[in-house]
């Protein structure tokens, strides 16, 4: 009775729990608490939590890739094959003795998956290279459902299919109404170019550090498509950072901005913009799809879904792919990559000094970006007649509409009166391009070396 409970223990998952896991359930726990009761970027952080669960379980057909032929570990010399052709195989069955040249240790390669074996590449007393395939097998078993769903992110589907939906929500309006703004939120990029320094500073590469300093940019779609590409090791702490991040704006950007301002200077009033046609609108669009891919052709499929679904809201003939755009393909995007995201927090990963130093780092690019927009608008006042309200340059972070938000809850806190929504939104707007641009850049300039 006894041998047969043991024996079923054995057959549960609850044999392979880790010290680990239980960590990272508090760190789930965390995250959905955040999202749940505080409200704090509940679209992003649910999914994320969520995955990072299923991270964080001994679970079978979730998140194992397809069985592969094994790969030798080590230049050697076969010493003997415990298989043949024709045999069937299991889990854990060993396969093989090699022995490994440099060491002259014996190693004994096991299986991996289910299968069949149907030819074996090299005979007992053949050389091997490390790396090369040892046999072929057959095998009706599949990757798990996230080894396919979580290929949108490395083969790079899910971040502009979220620019996509951005667009199309996105009204650029107050930047073409006030070009002006396209500086505060190219002023905001300095979180992200000063947390890459630091980030070097630190002991990190360069890909590491452009990844890390992309968090200040407050553009998670943009975070996981530059760090897959320069980082892929750090995507799950720079993925929850960014997103981390852009859900505490409310609470983090506040404090700086009334630290940079006098109450006089957020008192000030803005002229209210002028009404932009439906032609600047989609010009607007075109030109900055021709000039920035062309600037940044690494960031083309940022750039060009951004654009593409902003012309598809702003043309007014395509009513039903703009609101496709902006629920269902950007709703059901979401959930895929937040919780393809999340799943790559298993506790090895991610319970690891380096991920609190990247957390540390991002908010540092994020406080930085912040203050980066607003003293821009105070450097521009020294030379305008029309004055900027500095508290709009804040929302030079990319995080839309939020950003934005914060900006007009400070402007009414000094003066109830003074709006400043459609202000902040020029360069909000402009700081997801400029968050796209400084990715392609880094892309260019980091991975070719």
């Amino acid at each position: 009775m006894i041998n047969d409970l043991l024996q079923f223990l054995q057959l549960t998952g609850f044999t392979q729990l880790t010290w680990q896991m239980f960590i990272m359930w508090g760190v789930v726990a965390v995250l959905l608490y955040l999202a749940v009761y505080k409200g704090f970027e509940p679209l992003l952080l649910v999914p994320i939590a969520f995955g990072a669960l299923l991270a964080n379980l001994p679970s079978i057909g979730l998140i194992n890739p397809p069985p592969a032929p094994p790969l030798s570990p080590a230049s050697g010399e076969i010493l003997q094959w415990f298989i043949k052709p024709g045999q069937s195989i299991y889990p854990g069955q060993p396969l093989l003795l090699l022995r490994d040249i440099q060491s002259d240790q014996t190693i004994t390669l096991h299986s991996d998956s289910h299968a069949t074996v149907t030819l074996l590449h090299a005979a007992v007393g053949q050389r091997v290279e490390k790396g090369q395939k040892l046999l072929e097998f057959s095998s009706d078993q599949a990757g798990g459902l996230y080894y396919y769903i979580s290929q949108g992110i490395h083969l790079e589907i899910f971040p502009p299919l979220i620019f996509l939906g951005v667009g199309a929500l996105t009204d650029f309006g107050p930047l073409i109404a006030r070009p002006l703004t396209l500086i505060l939120g190219a002023a905001a990029q300095l979180g992200v170019a000063i947390t890459f320094v630091g980030a070097i500073s630190l002991g990190f590469n360069t890909g590491e550090a452009a990844s890390i300093g992309i968090i200040g940019g407050a553009d998670g779609p943009t975070a996981i498509f530059l760090c897959s590409k320069l980082a892929p090791e750090l995507l799950p702490a720079v993925a929850v950072a960014a997103y981390s991040y852009m859900a505490l704006v409310p609470l983090i950007q506040p404090p700086v901005m009334r630290l940079l301002t006098t109450p006089n200077e957020r008192r000030i009033r803005m002229q209210s913009l002028r009404k932009v046609s439906k032609l600047e609108r989609l010009l607007f669009a075109l030109l900055v799809t021709i000039f920035c891919i062309l600037l940044v052709p690494p960031a083309s499929s940022l750039i060009a879904m951004l654009m593409l679904g902003n012309f598809l809201r702003e043309c007014l003939v395509t009513e039903r792919l703009v609101k496709a755009a902006q629920n269902e393909i950007i709703n059901v995007v979401t959930i895929f990559l937040g919780t393809s995201v999340g799943i790559t927090m298993t506790g090895e990963r991610f319970l690891r000094p380096q991920t609190l130093l990247i957390i540390a780092l991002g908010i540092v690019a994020f406080a930085t970006a912040t203050a980066g927009g607003v003293l821009m608008a105070k450097f521009l006042n020294l030379f305008l007649k029309q004055k900027i309200n500095p508290l709009i340059g804040s929302a030079g972070v990319s995080a839309v509409p939020m950003a934005a938000r914060v900006s007009e809850i400070e402007g009414l806190r000094a003066d109830p009166n003074n709006h400043l929504l459609m202000h902040a939104m020029g360069p909000n707007v402009a700081g997801v391009i400029g968050t796209a641009v400084i990715a392609g850049y880094y892309i260019s300039t980091i991975a070719k070396h």
